[in-house]
């Protein structure tokens, strides 16, 4: 998402490895600029991962399950 968002030009093979620099930039400058974009991304992220959830993730159960027989197969 970060490097969707970046505004850079990119070729997605390239992208599937990493993050894309600008080589008119130093290793420092593409770094602070890689986790802007990470920190920039975070509140999407965790919307995303709030509507994937109950999609992603099994129900909770309670700790007394299966005690009055729900859950089992009928002998």
């Amino acid at each position: 998402m970060a490097v969707v968002c970046s505004g850079f030009s990119y070729d997605v093979e390239v992208v599937s490895y990493g993050f894309v620099t600008d080589i008119s930039k130093t290793d420092a400058e593409n770094e602070e600029r890689l986790h802007a974009l990470i920190d920039d991304a975070e509140v999407p992220r965790e919307r995303l991962a709030k509507l994937f959830e109950p999609e992603v993730l099994p129900p909770e159960t309670s700790s007394g399950a299966g005690e009055d027989g729900e859950g089992r197969d009928a002998d």
